[in-house]
């Protein structure tokens, strides 16, 4: 059996600083037998070194190869649009590095984006910059549009808020790279080397996780131990393919995906050519 799962992780793996029973026992699965998978994060704050270095304190011994950020999609997004580019970064350190690592200068004046991110050091004279540099012509770049962090204080504004106070500002709208944009979904399906078919997106947010998968017809398991509660999903006009109480009832990986989810419909693969030819 062909398949690998893209796994979200606050809320599906740890919550705050604690592990979720059983989250472990899922990955060492994936890990022994061999079965590919990356987690996806729209938190642009950590290079994927740190994120490895988070899980593996937690008890999840994954390496860098393991982890995809919505940091990461966006510079890859942005160098094969504007080769060696120039950016202006409302964010952090893993925004900042993925930048650099596909070959992106950071400026302060005359750049080609304005590249919004998390940060927690976000100031009105930053702000006040990034609007000048819109109306004067650099293109509004969104790593995500997640409107809040769940931190252990609380909750605290996201990425989303900041990028909606510069749109109110210049009537102009960012274009988002992060979950649930096809363009992260696909990018980290090939990092896999996955087929459509053979992809199943592990996540706790109907509106990121579950919808990001559904659009890419990606078999999607939403997990209860996060942002979504059963009840919710009477909100919404897609559905996941398979819902659990945590990760814990997918310990044994393949017998959860023979047991539990639909066959990936291999249709979806590949373009076919009757179908070109209309």
């Amino acid at each position: 059996m062909s398949v690998g799962f893209l796994i979200d992780m606050d809320g599906v793996i740890y919550r705050g600083g604690e592990l979720i029973d059983g989250a472990d026992r899922f990955i060492n699965a994936l890990l022994r037998e061999q079965i590919p998978f990356i987690f996806l994060t729209n938190n642009s704050q950590r290079a994927r070194r740190d994120v490895a270095t988070k899980l593996q304190r937690m008890g999840i011994f994954v390496e860098e190869q393991h982890i995809f950020t919505c940091a990461m999609a966006t510079a890859r997004f942005l160098a094969q649009k504007k080769p060696n580019g120039t950016a202006y970064v409302i964010g952090e350190g893993g925004l900042l590095q993925a930048l650099h690592r596909n070959g992106y200068s950071i400026v302060d004046h005359e750049p080609d984006f304005v590249v919004v991110g998390e940060g927690r050091t976000v100031t009105l004279d930053a702000l006040e910059q990034a609007v000048r540099l819109i109306m004067n012509g650099a293109k509004l770049i969104a790593t995500n549009l997640d409107p809040n962090c769940p931190t252990k204080n609380g909750t605290r504004p996201g990425c989303g808020a900041t990028v909606a106070y510069l749109e109110t500002v210049t009537g102009i709208k960012a274009f988002s790279v992060g979950k649930p944009s096809p363009i992260m979904m696909r990018a980290a399906r090939k990092e896999l080397g996955l087929l459509t078919s053979e992809t199943v997106m592990v996540g706790d947010t109907m509106e990121t996780d579950i919808l990001g998968g559904a659009q890419m017809g990606y078999r999607t398991v939403l997990t209860l131990t996060g942002s979504t509660r059963r009840e919710d999903l009477d909100h919404f006009a897609y559905a996941p393919d398979a819902i659990v109480e945590s990760v814990a009832e997918m310990e044994d990986p393949l017998a959860f995906i023979r047991s539990r989810l639909p066959r990936g419909k291999s249709e979806d693969d590949t373009v076919r050519l009757t179908a070109m030819a209309r």
